[in-house]
C-alpha cells in the first residue's frame, strides 16, 4: 500500500508542479490555499529519526527527497552553513530567517538544535528541516526530508539553499551596519 501511495504522490506532485502558474500569482504575498479536501491528508506523523544522535543528524534514505550536510553520498549531500559570529547570534539569525520562510514553523528549539516543519503550498505535504550547531565548529549542519513520497522534485534542497542565501545576506547586512 505504501508503494502505491508513494507512486500516486509522486505523480500528483509532478502534475501539479508542471501546471503553468502566472508569475504574478507567484509574486502575490498571500499563500495559495491547499486544494479542497486535501488539508492534512499528506501530513503524516514526525519520523522517529529526527534529532541529533552522537553529534550527527540522521542520514538520508535511498529516496531522492532528502538532503543532509553530514556524511551523505553525492546525491544527498549539501554543504553546511558557515558563520563567523558566536553560536547564539547565528542561532538567532536562523530563527529570524525561518520566521519568514513561507508555511514554515519552528517546532523545537534548543541551544544547539532547531527543528522546523514546512508545508507545501497546494497539497499540504510536510517536510522536516533540522539545524544542528556543533559546539566545536562555526557551522550549522542541516538536514531536510520529505515525510512522504519518493521524490520532492528538489524542494528540500532549494529551501535549504534559500535559507543559506538569506543567512549570508543577513550576515553581510549586519557587517555593513557595524562598520558604519
Amino acid at each position: 500500500m505504501r508503494s502505491v501511495l508513494s507512486i500516486f504522490l509522486t505523480i500528483a506532485l509532478t502534475v501539479l508542479m508542471s501546471l503553468s502558474i502566472p508569475a504574478q500569482a507567484l509574486a502575490q504575498p498571500e499563500p495559495l490555499a491547499v486544494l479542497p479536501g486535501l488539508k492534512g491528508v499528506f501530513a503524516s506523523s514526525r519520523p522517529d529519526n529526527i534529532g541529533v544522535k552522537d553529534g550527527t543528524l540522521a542520514s538520508c534514505p535511498a529516496s531522492p527527497n532528502c538532503v543532509v550536510s553530514q556524511g551523505a553520498d553525492e546525491d544527498h549531500a549539501i554543504a553546511p552553513i558557515s558563520y563567523s559570529t558566536d553560536r547564539a547570534t547565528a542561532r538567532q539569525s536562523l530563527i529570524d530567517i525561518l520566521g519568514v520562510v513561507p508555511r514554515t514553523q519552528i517546532i523545537e528549539q534548543q541551544d544547539d538544535y532547531i527543528l522546523a516543519e514546512s508545508e507545501s503550498r497546494l497539497m499540504g505535504f510536510v517536510d522536516d528541516s533540522e539545524f544542528y550547531f556543533p559546539a566545536d565548529e562555526k557551522v550549522i549542519q542541516m538536514r531536510a526530508a520529505a515525510r512522504l513520497g519518493e521524490s520532492d522534485l528538489g524542494v528540500n534542497r532549494r529551501r535549504l539553499e534559500q535559507i543559506r542565501l538569506a543567512f549570508a545576506d543577513l550576515a553581510q547586512r549586519t557587517a555593513q551596519s557595524n562598520t558604519r
